[in-house]
């Protein structure tokens, strides 16, 4: 859900005496929607993540790490010209909007104190971060909107700033049970009690609406006309009650998890979904926010910055798919090959009833027990003994084709699991490092072209493959791509430490470092959990992961990178936890 104007107000809340006489440290703009402050508090660096994406805008406290652009976008260097050094003195969020504004002293370049503004507005599609100065004027913004794009509301530097048009709704914090009832009455009779919560007041979100229905009315389906005088009441004392716990910061962070996975996410416990699903209370909610968010974020991201690498290396998959199954189409039809063989010797055996012309050929066949008689297709423009000579020659061309065709489709499958692993690498990248590394890749094996000298910007720092530690405190490495797969596997690792791998099932390369001892059998258990959670399997149960020790691990000669074979190994099988593993990871 987009974080609605309630939950804003508790997050607000929460964030006011957090951020209360932050200093602005360093200011780092990671995409182009997201600003985070790294800030300096009496109890330590926190990092504050402003994010003005259409599609979940929102700000809070955040732990994890983004990684930066080598060149700071303009906006971020204007901030860094503003901000940096300025002190946060209140974080305010007008009544019932979906916005927030964080008011700093900060110093202009003849070193007064000033006050600086800045504003997100978490509106959908609209949504915006904007710095303001002293007298209200817009320095600049993210996202500048002009008279073509809103006659309405103009957002460019040098104009005052205006807040968004308020919402013709009703303020559900002024309304007494008879403002309420009256307004109750006037509503259409058929119109469903979520939906008009919904049209009615402003601040509620849909899941609040149909929570409140529910509650009051034990449907959230449930329309104006069923309820009846104890049914109103209801309603309204639970609206009350809600807002109350708003007012009185009351409210619990709650996540709502469908199958284990973030399903939704607001400010109390939610009722109506029954069994389906389930319930989780966070810390805080900075830290519901990055647990909701941390998952979407990453996938976004990914798609957004290797679109291209996800064309082509699909566009060669699907190329690849399609010349392996006309393969094997083709293997199969050289099965038939010795009927050819047979009918050319039965051909041979009959040259003396044969004559010149003749288009069909009778004759008994004698590979068979019961001596059956065959009609034999001929060619009437060659003689019987070239007729014969073009079934032996169509045989001995099968027999080669089988023996090419199986080499190729050989080939075919090996480059058919080398794509489906780059896949599975794009799918694992955490940033634009790891992108490059795959693209760098693919131009290496021949799938996509080397850019030209205007675009090459030279050689760019590697990655590092992912960090995680047992329950023992053993270290465990994850390759993200088959480049981190290689030089994990076959260059960093030593001969004794643990080598994981799912068993037929395309994943990273997992890495238990043993320190020369014997691992115990829990740390074995949690990294080849690490196996099954980044690979194709992430999704099953009881994924199959072998596991050897590095010295039975081999490249093969003129190998695809990431490829390898493995022997004298053992068997785990493990069902991935998402939990365990972000319990697992290093921070």
């Amino acid at each position: 859900m987009p974080l609605d104007a309630l939950c804003l107000t508790a997050l607000a809340g929460e964030l006011t005496s957090a951020l209360h006489g932050a200093k602005v440290d360093k200011i780092y703009q990671p995409s182009r929607d997201d600003v985070v402050l790294s800030l300096r508090t009496p109890d330590g660096a926190i990092r504050l993540l402003l994010s003005a994406n259409p599609s979940h805008p929102r700000l809070h406290l955040t732990g994890i790490s983004r990684e930066n652009p080598d060149k700071p976008p303009m906006f971020c260097m204007l901030l860094r010209k503003h901000l940096i050094g300025a002190r946060i003195l209140d974080v305010i969020q007008p009544p019932l909007e979906r916005a927030i504004r964080l008011t700093m002293e900060a110093h202009d370049e003849l070193g007064d104190r000033v006050p600086r503004h800045l504003v997100l507005e978490a509106m959908g599609r609209h949504s915006n971060l904007i710095l303001l100065d002293e007298e209200e004027r817009i320095v600049d913004c993210l996202h500048r909107v002009d008279s073509n794009m809103s006659v309405q509301r103009q957002v460019l530097p040098g104009l005052f700033y205006r807040q968004p048009p308020v919402q013709k709704k009703k303020n559900p914090f002024s309304q007494d049970q008879a403002s309420f009832e009256a307004l109750l009455r006037a509503a259409p009779a058929e119109v469903q009690m979520d939906q008009w919560l919904l049209g009615t007041f402003a601040g509620l979100s849909p899941l609040i609406c149909r929570e409140l229905a529910f509650r009051a009315g034990g449907s959230t389906d449930v329309r104006l006309i069923e309820l009846n005088e104890t049914k109103r009441a209801a309603l309204f004392t639970e609206l009350q009650a809600v807002l109350h716990q708003v007012l009185s910061q009351e409210t619990i962070p709650t996540l709502l998890e469908k199958d284990g996975k973030p399903y939704d996410f607001t400010f109390l416990p939610i009722t109506q979904y029954g069994t389906l699903i389930s319930c989780r209370t966070n810390s805080s909610y900075s830290a519901l926010l990055d647990d909701f968010y941390a998952g979407k974020e990453s996938q976004e991201r990914i798609r957004q910055k290797g679109q291209d690498l996800i064309r082509a290396v699909t566009n060669a998959r699907d190329r690849t798919e399609r010349k392996l199954a006309l393969q094997e189409q083709e293997l199969h039809n050289t099965k038939n090959r010795e009927r050819l063989r047979q009918l050319g010797d039965i051909i041979t055996a009959n040259f003396h009833r044969m004559e010149p012309g003749m288009a069909r050929f009778r004759a008994a066949d004698f590979y068979d027990e019961g001596q059956t008689e065959i009609e034999i297709k001929l060619n009437p423009l060659l003689s019987p003994q070239k007729n014969a000579a073009k079934y032996y020659k169509e045989y001995h061309k099968a027999k080669t084709a089988e023996e090419m065709l199986s080499q190729q489709l050989t080939t075919g499958r090996k480059e058919l699991d080398y794509l489906n692993s780059v896949l599975d690498g794009i799918s694992h990248s955490e940033g634009e490092r790891d992108l490059n590394e795959i693209r760098q890749e693919l131009i290496q094996t021949g799938y996509l072209r080397r850019p030209g000298k205007a675009k090459n910007k030279g050689k760019t720092s590697g990655s590092a493959p992912m960090e995680f530690r047992s329950s023992s405190g053993l270290r465990i490495s994850v390759g993200k791509n088959n480049i981190q797969n290689d030089l994990l596997t076959t260059k960093t690792a030593q001969k004794n430490d643990l080598w994981l791998h799912t068993q037929k099932i395309h994943g990273s390369h997992v890495i238990l470092w043993t320190e020369g001892a014997t691992p115990d059998p829990q740390s074995i258990t949690e990294a080849a959990l690490l196996a099954a959670w980044f690979s194709q399997g992430r999704d099953r149960d009881k994924v199959p992961v072998d596991y050897t020790q590095v010295r039975f691990v081999k490249k093969p000669a003129g190998a695809r990178p990431g490829m390898v074979i493995y022997t004298t190994y053992e068997t785990a099988y493990v069902t991935p936890v998402e939990s365990l593993v972000n319990q697992l990871r290093v921070k």
